[in-house]
């Protein structure tokens, strides 16, 4: 079991803004802007985005409150930075910082965590992160060490016999039960690559997308057992076509990770440095009360709002956990499937269609706030899980999202 100084608790809200840009750099050529962003380039007078933004914060739980800060205060020091100078903005004309500078993803992402991080020091709290996605295949991530990932994430349907040829038809039934069958499935997979971004005013490197594209003629409907070539001495599973994505990509550009999802709530991860993780997402409904018994009743109404409501409300709750370990190179796997959902529906059956405050031993006295109930469901993941979990999420809402990680 790890110790518990060991994870770090994060907070993160979600908000969004729509905004206008143009993908140009002032001190560049007509030729190496159409070199770096294509098309857009050309959109003169701009063109739009629908901007959503994870702001990312971690410090200590107040142990009176149970929080590590009101996600309120985020959202409402954050709206007058994103009214300021972002929202429903042309950016490129209506932001200083991008009249010089190309407001791509990383920049964007980049200028949002310069302008936000002082915000918090009286809130004891630390931006460690801002997330930035301006579209479906595109996104940012800007760090606190001033670190910028670019993820681009790409698309693709395939069929698949999921099986090991380092296996016997026997092992490989065992194994992967229905998934072995020699007819195959299928699945639309969804890859994100990730990059480590180049500075505000470097060039993107001009052969991703071309890039990109081969690999997607290379697998888009395509059945992986018999017409894709590199595929063929290699285990057909989720971690082992997440390495070999990693690896199409590494010798052209600087890969630093893949995430490869085969459905919406199962992934698999391939970092450089032969790190693999699986990820799962299950849900579970519960009522709870945001109270805490060392304040009077006015106080509680005043730090939780609505949530102090004396009769309760409720959320279908989404978890995600996230494992690491040893990755077998003869099964092609890192963990077994079925054990890890098993694992997790077992962590959270004692909660299902519960009120944490009335019927669970662990919000008897302590508030029932997403702080609290991730870092209350860590021990029961890990323990169901053989000690491997690396990352554990909690979704109180689509905007409200508490992480607990390994450091």
């Amino acid at each position: 079991m790890t110790d518990p100084d060991a994870r770090l608790l994060t907070v993160s809200k979600r908000l969004e803004f729509s905004a206008s840009r143009r993908l140009v750099a002032a001190n560049w050529s007509d030729a190496e802007n159409r070199a770096a962003f294509g098309a857009e380039t050309a959109a003169r007078f701009g063109t739009g985005r629908n901007y959503v933004a994870w702001f990312v914060l971690t410090g200590a739980v107040d142990p009176a409150n149970g929080m590590l800060v009101n996600i309120s205060e985020i959202k409402r020091r954050v709206q007058e930075v994103l009214h300021a100078g972002f929202d429903h903005k042309f950016l490129n004309q209506d932001h200083a910082a991008f009249r010089e500078m190309a407001p791509t993803a990383e920049n964007v992402a980049r200028q949002l965590f310069h302008e936000v991080a002082p915000l918090f020091p009286d809130l004891h709290a630390e931006l460690v992160a801002c997330h930035l996605q301006e579209a479906p295949d595109r996104s940012a991530t800007c760090y606190a060490n001033g670190v910028v990932d670019e993820n681009h994430w790409l698309e693709f349907s395939a069929a698949r016999q999921t099986m090991s040829p380092h296996l016997s038809a026997e092992e490989n039934e065992q194994l992967f039960g229905a998934a072995a069958s020699p007819y195959g499935h299928g699945h639309h997979y969804r890859a994100r690559f990730t990059f480590r971004a180049p500075a505000p005013n470097e060039p993107p490197a001009p052969a991703m997308r071309a890039l990109l594209s081969s690999i997607r003629a290379e697998l888009d409907h395509k059945n992986l057992n018999h017409e894709v070539a590199g595929l063929t001495n290699r285990p057909k599973t989720t971690e082992s076509l997440a390495q070999y994505l990693h690896e199409r990509v590494a010798p052209e550009l600087p890969i630093e990770r893949l995430r490869l999802h085969e459905r919406e709530d199962f992934f698999a991860e391939y970092w450089t440095g032969k790190k693999y993780f699986l990820g799962l997402q299950k849900p579970f409904s519960a009522a709870h009360r945001l109270h805490a018994r060392g304040l009077s009743c006015a106080e509680n109404l005043v730090l939780y709002g609505k949530c102090n409501n004396p009769r309760g409300h409720g959320h279908r709750y989404l978890t995600e956990a996230t494992i690491g370990g040893v990755y077998d190179e003869r099964s092609g796997t890192l963990y077994d499937f079925g054990v890890f959902c098993a694992g997790a529906e077992a962590a959270l059956a004692p909660w299902q269609d519960k009120h944490l405050d009335l019927e669970t031993d662990e919000f008897r006295i302590q508030p029932s706030t997403g702080e609290n109930i991730v870092r209350a469901l860590w021990p029961k993941f890990d323990a169901q899980l053989d000690h491997r979990l690396a990352r554990l999420r909690l979704w109180e809402t689509p905007n409200n999202r508490f992480t607990l990680r390994i450091r």
